[in-house]
């Protein structure tokens, strides 16, 4: 074929041709290089996107501003072909360099691979995602990027259809982006990504699913994977056709340079202007140096194998087809290559230089003090000889420098010279440093956090209705939605029913099915489409119908929500709300209050327990103020218990962190939350009737929990304290008790050791008797109380049982 029919067949210039290869090129000289700093000790562990570089070329070409990307850790070539990643902070982010200028995707605190845009601004501010190409934040479980992607295109889907959001124009122009995807032809095995694919293909929205092909998972070969050998063939039965709606499927080889562009160019086509997601399989693709420094995929592939995967390298077939049409020759494109791989050379060398460079210079700053302690001291010797050790090193990192120094101060405990004094300074400063480079931003530290919302208090008047709880929420909810039309709400039986306790009754006739809407029984993906949808400026409820459901999407909700503020290093956030009811009902399924199992994975989500549904709505009106994610649990028995309007029920907010006196009492203080409130609130009435004053305090918030220490003034008063919830026993529980007892100090005002009340080791059993010997009752509640008055004055407080 000659070069012009090959020319216009791409519709590419020369010059963009050859410049696809030096890119090719530069990318896989990183990976080779990124593979021996590792082995050389530079950096910690390594992962590349070597062979697959063409592919990734042929998709950056349709990826316009506004775009998103959902992807994993070997589209390094991609990122490189929009301008969203340098060679050099490639390299900064495999030397984990601590700073967001240096490597923009997580300031150091990722492993080389993962990759990301920023959205915000220093101040944490949304910047105008119309005029950038985008990519969402990568994590590293496997498929755990797909329910995100789904909620990318998604929110195309809404700024499309829904015209009240046409004017958002810095986060879309009338849904006309597209959200990408890449995921490796093992990970297809996982669960996510069958749901993704089927939610995707429900809700036919704009989305490019790529998956690279290699043939294995990193040992493992196809055939242990998918049933046939190939996921295209396997998922053939969702091809759209004439009368079903589905995907666009398209197959490609990974080495096919114009074979690639041309699919590319179609699935765009296909889904920025009919809405439609695609599905490209491209296989295929090689692997050169296996799957990660961790090993060597000689041990696993035959020698055949390998000898198909060197003659199938896309770079070579690449360079092959640029000779074979005649658009460039042998001399070229060898200069070009020797271009390429200096580039990648002198990048790796800036990066390490810069470092290194504030690595020593921390040293030094250490070093110079030591040495002038070491004059002083008569632990001198012993110093210089740390000091010595020190400097040799060759490599150095942080943790050296401050594991001397920390011993160093351990040996001169005992005296007191100028110089230590200006060492314990420079630990001081050192670890302030530290912890905002390793520790900070696990939530926003924005003007709009959700910490920082102001309290309105919620108003009565005598014409405040009474009416079931469930009708409090649907007049906050009713409220959210008419202020606001990025506020949107999905879930089972969420839209035509209106929730299956009613709160959103009404709701969707009168806003329409994009602002209330029905999802299939898909936890994760509900998730999902929350965080993709909130990462685009949209203000999503995402309900899970049950907190014992809560399990099939806290993966996503850990891995994925909960880090995304911290991974990032302020750099994205997706204020999604997560609505859920719980505490208790009927059985095993559906009375469950897991929440130290929430607490130790959802840190970096505001975990809210409002005793009632207007605290609920207090709180659904504060996140809705906040750009933090949350998770509300309602009393799953509260919905038909009465309650009063507020009048400003739209306004009012409630406070994070901030508990809440509910009975004040002079011998015991009980703190709690969620539905145990009411079963605390009835044993205090009955046990103030034996002369038992209890004091009890709901904390409202667990994640945060108390900010101002309110709850150590209460014990000031009681002396002794009880913490009650539903949770495991050492669950939720000892959680409270160990914010209270502990960080507050409040073992210094107890008279009586610290008690906690929880659920039995079991779920809950069915029916009201299996409540009642499952789970604390008023009868669990006044024993325990009654047995610490015991203690206390047991003449007054004879013996119960």
């Amino acid at each position: 074929m000659g070069s012009t029919k090959v020319l216009k067949k791409v519709g590419l210039k020369v010059e963009d041709i050859l410049s696809d290869y030096r890119l090719a090129v530069e990318s896989r000289e990183a990976s080779i290089i990124g593979r021996k700093e590792v082995f050389m000790g530079k950096a910690k562990f390594g992962i590349f996107g070597d062979g697959k570089e063409l592919a990734q070329i042929a998709m950056a070409k349709v990826f316009r501003n506004g775009d998103f990307r959902s992807g994993y850790y070997r589209d390094q070539t991609f990122m490189m072909a929009i301008d969203g990643l340098t060679v050099q902070e490639y390299f900064a982010q495999l030397y984990a360099h601590m700073s967001v200028e240096a490597e923009p995707a997580s300031g150091g605190r990722m492993m080389n691979g993962h990759f990301a845009n920023r959205l915000l601004d220093e101040n944490g501010k949304w910047k105008k995602q119309t005029e950038m190409k985008n990519s969402s934040s990568d994590i590293s479980p496997t498929a755990a990027q797909m329910p995100r992607l789904v909620g990318l295109a998604y929110a195309s889907k809404l700024y499309r259809q829904n015209t009240d959001l046409h004017d958002q124009t810095d986060f879309s122009i009338k849904g006309n982006e597209v959200a990408f995807g890449t995921i490796g032809n093992a990970s297809t095995s996982e669960g996510h990504f069958f749901e993704a694919i089927n939610a995707a293909g429900v809700l036919q929205v704009p989305m490019v699913i790529s998956v690279w092909d290699d043939d294995y998972g990193i040992s493992v070969p196809k055939e242990y994977h998918t049933t046939g050998g190939s996921i295209s063939e396997f998922l053939v039965g969702i091809q759209r056709a004439k009368d079903k709606l589905g995907y666009e499927i398209i197959k490609v080889k990974g080495w096919d340079y114009d074979a690639l562009v041309a699919a590319y160019q179609k699935a765009e086509k296909v889904a920025r202007e009919e809405h439609v997601p695609v599905f490209v399989h491209v296989n295929e693709i090689t692997q050169p140096q296996g799957h990660s420094t961790s090993g060597s995929h000689e041990r696993y592939k035959s020698k055949e194998r390998l000898e198909w995967e060197k003659d199938h390298d896309c770079n070579v077939k690449f360079k092959e087809w640029i000779l074979e049409n005649e658009l460039a020759s042998e001399e070229e494109l060898t200069k070009l290559e020797k271009e390429a791989k200096a580039s990648a050379k002198a990048a790796r060398a800036a990066a390490w230089e810069a470092f290194i460079s504030e690595i020593k210079q921390e040293q030094k700053q250490a070093t110079d003090i030591l040495d002038a302690l070491a004059e002083e001291s008569a632990q001198g010797a012993a110093i210089i000889q740390l000091v010595a050790e020190l400097k040799k090193t060759v490599n150095p990192i942080r943790l050296e420098t401050t594991r001397v120094v920390k011993k160093v101060l351990r040996l001169t405990r005992n005296e007191e010279t100028s110089a230590r004094a200006s060492l314990v300074a420079w630990l001081e400063k050192s670890e302030a440093l530290n912890e905002e480079r390793y520790s900070s931003l696990v939530m926003s530290e924005s003007d709009e956090a959700s910490i920082k919302v102001a309290e309105i208090k919620a108003k009565y008047s005598e014409n405040s209705p009474l009416v079931d709880g469930r009708e409090v929420l649907q007049a906050c909810f009713d409220a959210a939605l008419s202020r606001d039309p990025r506020v949107f709400a999905i879930g089972e039986d969420v839209g035509k029913i209106g929730d299956v306790n009613q709160a959103f009754a009404g709701l969707q006739d009168k806003y329409g099915e994009l602002r209330v809407t029905d999802t299939g029984i898909r936890e994760t993906t509900i998730i999902g489409q929350g965080i993709g949808a909130a990462l685009r400026g949209l203000r999503p409820i995402t309900e899970i119908q049950y907190l014992d459901y809560l399990l099939y999407a806290i993966q996503t909700l850990s891995d994925d929500l909960a880090t995304l503020q911290y991974r990032t290093a302020g750099g994205q956030k997706a204020p999604l709300i997560i609505r859920t009811r719980g505490h208790r009902l009927e059985g095993v399924w559906h009375s469950g209050s897991p929440i130290s199992m929430i607490l130790g994975s959802l840190r970096g989500i505001n975990v809210l327990v409002p005793r009632d549904m207007t605290q609920a709505a207090g709180f659904y009106n504060t996140m809705l103020k906040s750009d933090d994610p949350a998770l509300i649990i309602e009393c799953l028995n509260g919905y038909r218990l009465k309650e009063r309007i507020p009048d400003n029920i739209g306004e009012f907010t409630v406070p994070l962190g901030v508990p809440e006196v509910l009975r004040e009492g002079t011998d015991v203080t009980v703190v709690t939350y969620g539905s145990m409130c009411r079963v605390v609130m009835q044993a205090a009435e009955e046990l103030e009737e034996i002369g038992v004053s209890v004091e009890v305090i709901d904390v409202q918030s667990l994640l945060p929990f108390d900010v101002d220490k309110k709850i150590v003034e209460s014990l000031k008063k009681t002396n002794r304290v009880i913490f009650a919830d539903e949770d495991v026993p050492g669950g939720a529980s000892a959680y409270m008790m160990q914010k209270v007892v502990e960080e507050q100090g409040g073992y210094f005002h107890l008279d009586s050791q610290p008690v906690t009340i929880s659920a039995k080791e079991h779920r809950p059993a069915y029916a009201s008797d299996g409540d009642y010997w499952s789970k604390p009752n008023v009868e669990t509640v006044f024993d325990k109380v009654y047995a610490l008055m015991e203690e206390v004055d047991p003449q007054r407080f004879p013996k119960l049982y």
